[in-house]
């Protein structure tokens, strides 16, 4: 890999990314399509998924056996050769994903069911329970498999790796990811 893909981004590129979006990581045949709330500012200006410092998707990811060593967000591009994807529910990256509208998120929770409708991944994986109730008006939801599909897909509700979640620390977060692996294995 080139040396500029880990490149840091400055604080001025990082406050320039608000509202881009990142191309989502999709394709024929995945297992687990994940799907966070939005990307981070972080996210947005690097280009990459789940980039920003202290965000703990990569380390549950590896931690959870999907990966075979802990990837580098840079590194996104391996993960649909193991049958993992991921998108987001809203495409707009912000600073909090509480900058989301409600609206914002049921609009992006049609677009997601399009996407997992077409792709058909073994299970739609939605980081974030709070924003899957808003997104899909199931405000009982709870972590852990679904009763509902989404554009057809079972759905599995994991915890926001993000490091504000101060509810689920690493170890409890990979658990999750583990359980949800131990199914689509």
């Amino acid at each position: 890999m080139p040396s500029d893909v880990f490149r840091k981004p400055t604080p001025e590129e990082v406050a320039a990314a608000a509202g881009r979006t990142i191309p989502d990581l999709v394709g024929p045949g995945l297992r687990v399509l994940f799907s966070g709330i939005n990307p981070s500012l972080y996210s947005a200006a690097t280009g990459h998924h789940f980039a920003r410092p202290g965000n703990r998707f990569w380390p549950a990811l590896h931690l959870a056996g999907f990966t075979p060593r802990q990837l580098h967000p840079a590194e996104q591009g391996e993960l649909p050769a193991l049958g993992l994807g991921i998108t987001n529910v809203v495409a707009r990256a912000t600073a909090r994903a509480d900058e989301l509208s409600p609206a914002e998120l049921i609009a992006g929770g049609e677009v997601l069911a399009a996407l997992a409708g077409r792709w058909q991944p073994r299970v739609l994986a939605v980081l974030g329970v709070t924003a899957y109730r808003t997104a899909f008006g199931r405000r009982a939801a709870a972590i852990g498999p679904q009763d509902e599909t989404v554009g057809g897909v079972p759905v599995w509700v994991l915890p926001n790796p993000s490091g504000l979640n101060a509810h689920f620390q690493l170890g409890a977060l990979a658990a999750e990811f583990a359980r949800l692996r131990a199914t689509v294995l």
